[in-house]
Order: structure tokens, then sequence, then C-alpha cells
């Protein structure tokens, strides 16, 4: 979604509040899509203070459906969003745009809420997400999710480097 904070920009001291809801149905992100399961309206804040600063404040929650690291199973994650950005009017209002860190949610007089709530979900992302701690995950063998039942492969598996050790035992088995 994107509001135009033209009036705010150009009036000195100025203030706005929109309601707004986040546009955005999946978080594609360079580790792949994930769905956004729920996502709560909310209010944003735009305010000139002094025609020197452009301040945007808001808050909300979004929960993403991200795959559990061991098993694969879907797991809601709730992301709370605090936005607090200052933006430097003087080198907003200039020519050198490109210089600004904040570039990328802003464009023209235009404000990309989604950009916006998408940069503070990716800064924000868990390293690792398990469906719970006692996960087993999934066999390496035969791909069964080892929470729901157990499979029929080999649980044990010899150590590569102790090959030669176990031909000798084999050996001595039959004596």
């Amino acid at each position: 979604m994107k509001v135009d904070i033209s009036k705010i920009i150009s009036n000195k001291n100025k203030e706005m509040s929109v309601d707004v809801t986040l546009g955005l149905s999946s978080f594609d992100a360079g580790i792949g899509a994930f769905p956004v399961l729920r996502k709560a309206p909310f209010t944003l804040s735009v305010a000139n203070v002094e025609h020197k600063q452009l301040k945007i404040i808001g808050r909300t929650e979004v929960t993403i459906g991200i795959s559990c690291s061991r098993c694969l199973t879907q797991v809601p994650v709730s992301f709370p969003v605090e936005i607090s950005k200052e933006i430097d009017l003087a080198k907003f209002l200039s020519e050198d745009v490109e210089e600004l860190e904040d570039a990328d949610y802003m464009t023209g007089t235009d404000l990309d809420v989604d950009a916006l709530i998408f940069g503070e979900i990716l800064v924000n992302w868990p390293m690792k997400v398990l469906c719970r701690e006692d996960c087993k995950g999934i066999c390496k063998n035969c791909g069964t999710n080892l929470n729901l039942s157990e499979c029929q492969c080999q649980k044990t598996e010899p150590d590569p480097r102790m090959a030669a050790i176990q031909d000798i035992f084999n050996q001595f088995k039959e004596v």
C-alpha cells in the first residue's frame, strides 16, 4: 500500500495519521516465499518536524508461516513490527535522494508501507525455527516425519573411518 505524503512534506509541523493494511500476501525473500497468515491493520503517523525531519511511527503485528528447520512443518511465527523512522528532509528534498538509506520505501512523495514492513521483518527474521523444542526431524533415508511416526530404516550407521576394523570383526565372528 502506498501513502501520499506530499501535503506533509510541503507544510511545516504538519501531522497525519493513516489507517493502513499490509498488502503482502506472501513474504518473498531470497531464501524462498513464505505465506502471510495474519496481518493486523494499524495506524501510521507521519509528521513534518520544523521542516527538518520527517517522522514515521507505527506498530503492527504480522504472522508468517515458516518451515520448521528440522521437519519442514509450517510454523506460524509472529513478528511484532515497531516502525520509528526519521528522514532528513533537507537530503530528501534535494537531488541526493539516492544517498538516503531509506530511499527503498520512499518513491517521490509516496511512502510504500509494504516495503517499510518488509524491511522490518527481514531484519528480525529468525535464524532457526522449530515446531517444538524436541522436534525429531525427518528420516534422511526415507523422508518420514519422525514426530508423526517411526520409520523402518536402519537406525545405526557405521562410521566410514571404521570400515576396515568392521571387516576384521566380521571375519572373526565365524570362529
